[in-house]
C-alpha cells in the first residue's frame, strides 16, 4: 500500500503570491555587466528576502470579537474550617467595690379631706377643727392645708394667729405650719373696727412623724407681744382641712 500523502498546504491568496514575487525582485541586486564575481557569502538580499518570507508566514489576520460569555453559576460552599485554638484566661482583675442595691415598694397615694359647710366659730384662743388622718409610713412627711375665711377686728393694734398641731403639739421638723393676721389702729376716719371676711389659707410641710393615727387641728391664738382681738373662721362658707402623706 503507498503512504499516505502529506496534507497540502493551504494555498496563499493569488494577490499576495503576486506581491511577494515583486517585493523579492526589487530587493535583488543589479550587477553590472563584467563585474567580478561575488564572494560566497550570504548576500544582504537574501537576508532581506527571509525576513519578508518570514513576516509573511507570522501574519494572522484577525476575526471579529466573539459574543461575551455568560457569568457561571455560583460555586457550591466551601469546606467548614477546623476550630480555632481555645484562648487563654485573662490576667486577674481588682476585687470591686461592693454595693447594696434597695429595693423599695411603690408609692400608693394617700390623703384625706375633711369640709365644713359653715363653721361660723368666733372663739379668739382655742382648737377650731380637727381631721383624722392614717400615716402608713414613718420616714414620710406630711402635707396639710387649711382652706376658710378668717376675720380680725379690733379698735387698737392686734394680732391673732392660726396654727396646725400633730397630736397636740405644733411641727418640730423643721417649723411650726402657721399664718397671722395683723390689725394697726388705723385714723378716726378708716379706723380698726372695720368687718372684713376673706377667705385665706395655712399651709405646710411637717416631717418626724410616726405611722399610725394622727390627729390634725387647727387652732387660733395670739401673737407674742401683741395683744388679742375679736377673730372669726368659716364665716358663711367652706372650709376645709386637707391631709396628703409624701415620700421624702
Amino acid at each position: 500500500m503507498r503512504p499516505p500523502r502529506p496534507a497540502a498546504r493551504p494555498a496563499r491568496p493569488a494577490g499576495l503570491a503576486l506581491l511577494l514575487q515583486l517585493l523579492l525582485l526589487l530587493l535583488q541586486p543589479q550587477l553590472p555587466a563584467g563585474a567580478p564575481d561575488i564572494p560566497k557569502t550570504k548576500p544582504k538580499a537574501v537576508i532581506r528576502q527571509r525576513e519578508v518570507v518570514d513576516l509573511y508566514n507570522g501574519m494572522c489576520l484577525q476575526g471579529p470579537a466573539g459574543v461575551p460569555g455568560r457569568d457561571g453559576s455560583p460555586g457550591a460552599n466551601g469546606i467548614p474550617g477546623t476550630p480555632g485554638i481555645p484562648g487563654r484566661d485573662g490576667s486577674k482583675g481588682e476585687k470591686g467595690e461592693c454595693l447594696r442595691e434597695t429595693f423599695e415598694e411603690s408609692w400608693s397615694p394617700n390623703y384625706k379631706q375633711c369640709s365644713w359647710s359653715s363653721l361660723n366659730y368666733g372663739i379668739d384662743l382655742g382648737k377650731i377643727a380637727e381631721c383624722t388622718f392614717t400615716k402608713m409610713r414613718s420616714n414620710s412627711a406630711l402635707r396639710v392645708l387649711f382652706s376658710g375665711a378668717l376675720r380680725l377686728k379690733c379698735r387698737s393694734a392686734c394680732c391673732q394667729r392660726w396654727y396646725f398641731t400633730f397630736n397636740g403639739a405644733e411641727c418640730a421638723g423643721p417649723l411650726p405650719i402657721e399664718a397671722i393676721i395683723y390689725l394697726d389702729q388705723g385714723s378716726p376716719e378708716l379706723n380698726s373696727t372695720i368687718n372684713i371676711h376673706r377667705t385665706s389659707s395655712v399651709e405646710g410641710l411637717c416631717e418626724g412623724i410616726g405611722a399610725g393615727l394622727v390627729d390634725v387641728a387647727i387652732w387660733v391664738g395670739t401673737c407674742s407681744d401683741y395683744p388679742k382681738g375679736d377673730a372669726s373662721t368659716g364665716w358663711n362658707s367652706v372650709s376645709r382641712i386637707i391631709i396628703e402623706e409624701l415620700p421624702k
